[in-house]
Order: C-alpha cells, then sequence, then structure tokens
C-alpha cells in the first residue's frame, strides 16, 4: 500500500467530513482503521462491483496475510468482527452452505410472523412512554433501543431474565473506542452468553431461531449440518445485524424528521408514506457506516490504472456510498422524503445481501409510524445539531435522543 492513509475517527464525530473526503474520489482510498490499512471504497458503482466480483474475499482465514500470521489477534478491537465463522465471513461455497442453512429462519413466513410481534411491543412501548413523568425523554433508549432488543429476543428465543445482559454485552462489541483488552473482554462475555443461551436451548427448545439452528448443528451431518462455533457464531450474526443497525435506523429517521418538521408534514399530507422515510432514512444516514473487511483474492486492477494487491483488505463504506452525491448530486446530504430515486446499499450488495432486510423496514415503518400517531407534538429536546454521535466506526447513530413528547405548556 502506498499514500498518506485518512485515519478514521473511533468517536464518529469526524464521520461528514470523512465521507466528503471519500466522495472526492471515484478511486479507492486508503484508510487506516484503528491501527490497520484497507482500502476504502465510497463510490456506489465500484463499490456494488466489487461486492459481487468473485476476487473479492470475505474470509480472513484464506485471504487476509495480517489475520493468517497472528498479527491482529488481541491487537485489533475489531477482531471480533472479522474473526467470527458464520456467512458474514465466508467465502465461496462456505458462505452457500451456510446462508442455505440459515435462510429458512429469514423465510418470508416466519418474519410475517414476527410483525404481531412488532406491534405488541411497539403498542407496549409507547404505553411506557405515555406514562413517563419527565420532561424530556431520551428515545434512544426508551423506544428505538427497545423495540429491536424486544423483537430480536423473540426471533432468537431470548429468556426474559437475560434480556437486559443481552442488550449491555452486544452494545459493548459495537463500540470502537474501547482498548483491545476491553474489546476481548467483551468479546469473552457475548462468547460466555450465547453459550448459556444455547444451553438453555437445548434443554427447553422451542419455536425459535435458536432451537431451528441448533436442530440444523444436531440432527444433521456433513455439509448440512452448522458446527458448534458457527452455531454460536450465526446467532451472535443475527443479534448484532438485527439489532443495533435497527435502532440506528429509528434513531435517524426520528432526528431527521424532527430536525426538519417539513418532511414529517410531507407524512401527514400523503406526499410521502413512512416506507419512504425509512428507505430515505437508509440513505441518508446507512445505520453501518463502515462494515469490515474483505480481502483481495488476487490483484485486482481498477480504472484509472491503480490496483488493489493481493491479500490487502477493502472497507465497504455503506454509508458513504449510499448518500454520494453521483446519484444525488447536491442535494445528497439532505433528507428528502419526497425524493423519488432513494437507492442505497445500506443493507449490502451481492451474496451477502443482509437476510434481515425485510425486518429492520417493517419494525421501522411500525416503529415511526406508531410513535408519531402516539405523540403528534415530538420534538427534540436539543438542537440537532448538539446530539452526539453513537462512539463507533462502524454504527451511525446518537448516544442519546433526547425528546419533548408533549405540546409546550402555555
Amino acid at each position: 500500500m502506498h499514500q498518506d492513509p485518512l485515519v478514521l475517527d473511533p468517536t464518529a464525530r469526524r464521520r461528514a467530513q470523512e465521507e466528503r473526503l471519500l466522495h472526492k474520489e471515484e478511486a479507492p482510498v486508503l484508510v487506516d482503521i484503528l491501527g490497520e490499512l484497507a482500502w476504502a471504497v465510497a463510490d456506489p458503482d465500484l463499490l456494488a462491483r466489487l461486492l459481487t466480483d468473485p476476487r473479492v474475499s470475505k474470509d480472513p482465514r484464506q485471504h487476509w496475510p495480517r489475520f493468517i500470521q497472528g498479527e491482529i489477534v488481541g491487537k485489533w478491537p475489531l477482531y471480533l468482527q472479522v474473526s467470527v465463522d458464520n456467512m458474514f465471513t465466508a467465502y465461496g461455497s462456505a458462505h452457500r452452505r451456510l446462508r442455505r442453512l440459515v435462510a429458512p429462519s429469514f423465510a418470508t413466513r416466519r418474519l410475517t410472523a414476527l410483525i404481531p410481534s412488532v406491534e405488541r411491543h411497539t403498542a407496549a412501548l409507547l404505553d411506557e412512554l405515555d406514562s413517563s413523568a419527565g420532561p424530556v425523554v431520551d428515545l434512544r433508549a426508551a423506544y428505538a433501543v427497545q423495540l429491536p432488543v424486544r423483537v430480536i429476543s423473540d426471533l432468537i428465543g431470548v429468556p426474559h431474565d437475560m434480556r437486559r445482559r443481552f442488550k449491555e454485552t452486544i452494545d459493548r462489541i459495537w463500540n470502537t473506542t474501547l482498548t483491545p483488552e476491553e474489546a476481548m473482554a467483551a468479546t469473552t462475555d457475548v462468547y460466555e452468553m450465547l453459550t448459556e443461551l444455547i444451553a438453555v436451548k437445548r434443554a427447553h427448545p422451542a419455536d425459535d431461531m435458536t432451537s431451528a439452528l441448533i436442530g440444523a448443528h444436531d440432527d444433521e451431518g456433513g455439509e448440512t449440518s452448522l458446527t458448534e462455533r458457527e452455531l454460536i457464531d450465526t446467532l451472535l450474526l443475527v443479534i448484532a445485524a438485527g439489532y443495533e443497525t435497527t435502532v440506528n435506523l429509528i434513531d435517524s429517521a426520528v432526528t431527521a424528521l424532527l430536525a426538519d418538521p417539513g418532511q414529517l408534514a410531507y407524512v401527514r399530507e400523503g406526499r410521502a408514506t413512512w416506507s419512504d422515510v425509512v428507505e430515505e432514512a437508509l440513505r441518508f444516514a446507512a445505520p453501518v457506516s463502515h462494515m469490515p473487511m474483505r480481502y483481495a483474492v488476487e490483484d485486482i486492477p481498477l480504472p484509472g490504472g491503480m490496483r488493489i494487491r493481493r491479500g490487502e483488505a477493502i472497507l465497504p463504506s455503506f454509508g458513504a456510498a449510499s448518500n454520494h452525491p453521483k446519484y444525488q448530486g447536491p442535494s445528497a446530504d439532505q433528507f428528502d422524503a419526497t425524493r423519488r430515486d432513494k437507492s442505497h446499499l445500506a443493507f449490502g450488495h451481492g451474496a451477502h445481501f443482509c437476510l434481515g432486510a425485510p425486518l429492520a423496514r417493517a419494525e421501522g415503518v411500525v416503529a415511526l409510524a406508531r410513535l408519531f400517531d402516539r405523540f403528534p407534538a415530538l420534538r427534540l429536546a436539543v438542537p440537532a445539531a448538539d446530539l452526539e454521535p453513537v462512539p463507533s466506526i462502524l454504527g451511525n447513530g446518537h448516544v442519546t435522543l433526547p425528546v419533548h413528547l408533549r405540546p409546550a405548556r402555555g
């Protein structure tokens, strides 16, 4: 690799500036992501091509020399994100095998069956908000976080007495300001929690994803089964992908609507739907800004004479690609629910496209529609510019989302 790298800010406070720098370049940009070098790809056309290119792998065990030589173990805060053994890091036939085993849990029938759960939890959370005595409510903690936690817990069968620990443990693995030691401790804790969950479900199976995946591990053999590590890491993938991303989607959509009341008026006037709001939020502020990593299986020549060398890491910058002015022009950095073309890469592209995308969209629509119906005078308690970003290179949301639920007195 060459050229001075763009050092990505682990606190996310410089995300907007970083995305503008990435937008200036059609070619990949060398970045430093917590001490590791990678080629960040933000051009949406190039990113879509690379995500479907067989010369690009997600398996560090085969294709990332830094991983193979043990140079990041215990030293890189994002080691967990690249070391898991599930379809997220699988390549080629291994990915097809794992996706085939997991896909039935995300079948339309199973996801449709979760909609009553989404509706029920939304209604209960709104009742809890309605009874809130305080003048200011942290809507992220009290609503945007709670709904995905409850829905994912239902999906995978997390017992009620584990749900608080479940949330706190998952929060830690998304925090990219942790030291390597803290990150390793968070990794240990999440594996202990999932091992405990699997033990509970082996003893008391039910109609949930964990029990179904245990069946794929225990009852089959060979190519049609999951190993114990794949079982645990697949659950970790479902939790991480289905929780934090949906939290950030709801958070960003609410923030955008409250920061520009005219957008909410479009919905109430029928000029835009809640689905429009969800898609524009995904485009405008992708819930996952960067998703490490992919790796060049062989040298990959690019337009303009550039070349990504074999073994070099590639960082898909989904946030910068989704709000790229190449497609949206000068209005790309503005939220507009009436925008006709809301194309984005927030759920990925190609073989690794997110299986849970329909559920995330459904949760977003229900959460937003019911929230603004119950609290029509909802407004921010602080200027939008004062909201603190989640300290993560990966996630794209706010630490807190303080709001007033009711009209101002007088």
